[in-house]
Formats: structure tokens, C-alpha cells, sequence
């Protein structure tokens, strides 16, 4: 299958899984899972899932894992979304070019739909495993707990909402992004290679390389991103970091030394892959789709 036929085949997949596991809208509490479903469906490029199903591709996993796998990462993802673009944080009232979820709804129904998304996501992981060792799923749930916890997704938001208005190194950026962006996404490559055959360790060494060179590449593209592009291509609210007087790798190094670096990240990803042969080819291919995307 073609690069983008497979794309289109595995985010429609992903969003067929999703409204299965979702909590009907006509349940109650219907105003929450109305949120719920509106927050996670029909939006975003569903990166993770691509990510987490190209990496267990590479190592034999079998679809129906790699569809639980997809729809955890997912889940997590919507649930930072929602919370990030609350008031007390970056304070953001578009997402995927429709009104936030505290907009639609109302500040208290999002924060409760995010705690929600982030609980069901362990709960398609309790119910459907993702290996098929006991061990294995251990540490599929280890991965994707840490990604969100304090060294991952919840402690680079608390850096994020710090630095505001302060400078930054280059070393305190990437500490940051690394946690805020980079975990979730390195979590998608190795839950969705844990899914499959362990492998050496050498590979699982060059898998993790890449998961942290591409997590890392989202984020400086997603700066340059908001530095240069509009709010209609965009989604969200163009130029909100600089606004709010955030430290960005735009801010830090300059349009031009910002493009340049990502294209170092996307190098140093697939140079990552280079031993691991053809059966690689998909996390290449995702790796130049991160780095040349338009929104």
C-alpha cells in the first residue's frame, strides 16, 4: 500500500475504533460524553495512531493491538488538548478549526471530559491488550503512565506555564518539549513496537532514538508552524506563543536556524532507522510527514 493510502486507511481505522469506544452521546451523563466524542473525533492527523501502528508494523504486531495501542495514545492526546487550551492554561478558544471543548461546553465540563479521556484510555489498555505477555502489558501501561505523568506531559505544561515571559537555553527548551510534546509521541513508537516482536536490543535502542529525534521534530515544526502560518491553515490560534510571551525555537533561534534544525531532527531519526532495513520504511515516511506538514 501506498504512503497515502495507508495514512488514509489507518486514520479512518483509528476513528472507527474511537467512536466504538467512546461513551455514547445519549448516555448519561450525556453532556460529558457529548464532550468527550467532540473532543476525539472528526479532527487532527492522529499522528500518534499513525505512529503507533507504523512502529508495531515493523515488528509484526497484529492489527486489532495496534488498534488499541492507536486509541490509547489517541485518547491521552485529546485529553492534553482539552486542558491545554483551558483558561488557566494557554487560554485557546479554537482547536482543529471549531471551538475549544471549554467553549462549546463550559470550563467545568472540560477539565471533567479530559480527566475522563485520560481514564478511559487505561481502561481500552485493561480491557484489550496490547501484548501477549502479562509482562508486556505491564509495561505498555508503565510507558504510556509515564508519558503522562510529572516526567512526562503533566511536568512539561508546568515548565511551560513557568517560563512564561522568562528566557530559556536551548537545553531548557528541549528539557521541556521533550517532556511536554516528545513523551506521548516516543510512547506511540515503543507501545506500538511492544505490541509485536521484542526484537534485539540494539533495535529496540534505534527505535527509541528515532521515537525521541521525531518527538522532538513535532515540536520545532509545530513552532514554526505557529510562527509563519494563519489561523485558518492552522486550526488553532496562530502566533499564540509568542503572544503570550512563551520561549519557542523560533523565538530562541530564528525562523531560518529553526528550519535548519529540523531538518537535522528528520536526519538524525531516519539515520536511526538505516540498519533496520526496508521493514523501516513506514517510520521514514512518517518522519518526513512530521517534518513537512502544513498544520
Amino acid at each position: 500500500m501506498k504512503f497515502p493510502d495507508w495514512l488514509t486507511y489507518i486514520q479512518q481505522r483509528t476513528e472507527t475504533i474511537l467512536q466504538t469506544v467512546l461513551p455514547a452521546a445519549n448516555v448519561a451523563p450525556t453532556k460529558l460524553h457529548g464532550a468527550m466524542r467532540y473532543a476525539v473525533l472528526n479532527g487532527g492527523k492522529r499522528v500518534r495512531a499513525l505512529l503507533a501502528h507504523g512502529a508495531g508494523g515493523f515488528t509484526h504486531a497484529r492489527p486489532e493491538q495496534l488498534d488499541r495501542a492507536a486509541c490509547a495514545v489517541e485518547l491521552i492526546h485529546a485529553y492534553s488538548l482539552i486542558h491545554d487550551d483551558l483558561p488557566c492554561m494557554d487560554d485557546d478558544k479554537l482547536r482543529r478549526g471549531k471551538p475549544a471543548v471549554h467553549v462549546e461546553y463550559d470550563e467545568a465540563t472540560a477539565l471533567i471530559a479530559g480527566d475522563a479521556l485520560q481514564a478511559l484510555a487505561f481502561q481500552v489498555l485493561a480491557e484489550f491488550p496490547v501484548s501477549s505477555t502479562t509482562s508486556g502489558q505491564i509495561e505498555v501501561i508503565r510507558l504510556l503512565a509515564q508519558a503522562v505523568g510529572s516526567h512526562g506531559m503533566a511536568g512539561g505544561q508546568a515548565i511551560d506555564i513557568d517560563s512564561a515571559g522568562l528566557e530559556m537555553t536551548r537545553e531548557e527548551l528541549e528539557s521541556m518539549h521533550v517532556r511536554k510534546t516528545g513523551a506521548l509521541i516516543r510512547a506511540a513508537v515503543l507501545i506500538g513496537a511492544r505490541a509485536g516482536e521484542g526484537g534485539t536490543e540494539d533495535r529496540r535502542r534505534r527505535l527509541d532514538l528515532y521515537a525521541k529525534r521525531i518527538g522532538l521534530l513535532y515540536q520545532v515544526v509545530d513552532d514554526i508552524l505557529d510562527a509563519a502560518s494563519d489561523t485558518a491553515t492552522l486550526g488553532k490560534t496562530a502566533g499564540k506563543d509568542a503572544s503570550h510571551g512563551k520561549p519557542t525555537y523560533v523565538s530562541l533561534l530564528g525562523l531560518a536556524e529553526a528550519r535548519r534544525f529540523a531538518e537535522e531532527l528528520l536526519t538524525e531519526a531516519t539515520d536511526a532507522l538505516t540498519p533496520l532495513g526496508e521493514r523501516a520504511d513506514r517510520l521514514r515516511e512518517l518522519a518526513d510527514f512530521i517534518a513537512h506538514r502544513a498544520s
